[in-house]
């Protein structure tokens, strides 16, 4: 699918096309940096209801009510974690019943259990609290991890610290060493992985979006004065190209590894749209804000290699270990991405989540990828969404 240049459309085809075309200010609501408030949704389009079915083994009736069950619990995570205070210990959408599941820890009171309940989620009593397991992940954090280990994340549902080992590599004496490290700061339980991490930058090739040197990565979310992307597709003052090869504007912030986000400056005719391209697979999707969607619920992703593509979230605040060196606070999810979609968008509905980081896999094969949180990025920039 080739576009033409954004310059040169109207605004029946911008608002067709969406953030991977460019930058100015059409009328919009802008949503304050960090998490935005969710205007009424929408029912959702029939490609987004196909795109579900197929990927979880749904009806329709059944993904319109996984949907509906997901934006419900979006809203009240932040509420039932806020009522669980100090015994809280993390949470998660559970796809059969529905609902958001909230574990706490032994001692927690009768009017927090109570709180919780009445917030709306499900109670789950486990050992461990968030802050207790939060801790024995920041002191693996500190750990030199070898290539073989490729990340580690705090599953709340087993209550432990997980951490991921190339299968083929786990004898290995390095990777040996390290796991026996990480098991001394707290609960660890080791899942194998078939491949290690990696970004999904790629070489220049005809057609897509946008490019630095000769690097193609994919446009996150259009914010004000431009959009967020991947910290690794380029350094801070890097010139950046559209997709016809007509200059954009610069990389403005860059951080990776560490982190893995950046955020470009636009001008020269091009402007921002809050879309998503649904790349003909579904139709574009408009962004409203950016609350975080809880492990377990649905996602889906848009890059300009692999286009539409959707799954779960599977853990938060994942430490990955590139070559490059370890990013911290990424989002893993079931969604299968290939090189050239780095920086691209990851939503949850009409919420922003993210820009895409790196993974295994591809999707042929499947696989699973990360992602860098939309609202560190905005926090960290002082940038502002732009929101419909």
């Amino acid at each position: 699918m080739r576009r033409r240049g954004f310059r040169h459309v109207g605004l029946a085809a911008l608002l067709m096309l969406g953030t991977f075309g460019a930058a100015g200010t059409l009328p919009a609501a802008a949503s304050e940096a960090g998490a935005t408030t969710p205007t009424a949704a929408p029912a959702a389009s029939d490609g987004v209801l196909t795109a579900m079915q197929r990927q979880f083994g749904l009806t329709e009736k059944q993904a319109e009510a996984r949907l509906g069950a997901e934006r419900t619990a979006i809203k009240v995570a932040p509420k039932a974690e806020k009522a669980a205070g100090s015994a809280y210990a993390g949470s998660w959408f559970d796809a059969t019943s529905g609902r958001l599941t909230v574990a706490v820890t032994k001692g927690a009171s009768a009017a927090q259990r109570a709180a919780v309940e009445a917030s709306g989620a499900d109670l789950r009593t486990v050992g461990r609290s968030a802050r207790q397991l939060d801790a024995a992940k920041a002191r693996i954090d500190k750990l030199s991890a070898p290539a073989s280990v490729t990340s580690w994340h705090v599953d709340p549902a087993a209550n432990t610290v997980v951490v991921s080992v190339v299968g083929a590599e786990r004898a290995d004496n390095d990777v040996q060493r390290f796991l026996a490290k990480a098991r001394e700061t707290g609960p660890v339980t080791v899942k194998t992985v078939a491949t290690p991490a990696r970004t999904f930058a790629a070489g220049t090739v005809g057609g897509d979006p946008y490019y630095t040197g000769n690097v193609r990565c994919s446009i996150g979310f259009s914010v004000y004065g431009g959009f967020v992307t991947a910290g690794h597709c380029g350094q801070a003052g890097a010139g950046v190209s559209g997709w016809d090869g007509s200059y954009i504007g610069s990389f403005q912030g860059s951080s990776f590894p560490g982190d893995d986000y950046a955020w470009v400056s636009v001008g020269s005719g091009w402007w921002t749209v809050p879309v998503v391209l649904g790349w003909g697979t579904i139709s574009d999707q408009l962004v409203r804000g950016s609350n975080v969607a809880p492990v377990g619920t649905s996602i889906c992703r848009s890059g300009s290699t692999s286009h539409w593509h959707c799954g779960a979230v599977l853990a938060l605040n994942e430490t990955v270990n590139y070559s490059q060196g370890a990013v911290y606070q990424m989002t893993k999810t079931s969604v299968c991405a290939e090189p050239g979609d780095s920086g691209g968008s990851f939503i949850s509905g009409d919420q922003a989540q993210g820009v895409t980081s790196g993974g295994w896999g591809n999707c042929t094969s499947g696989g699973e990828t990360w992602f860098q949180p939309i609202n560190e990025i905005l926090n960290r920039y002082g940038l502002r969404l732009h929101t419909a």
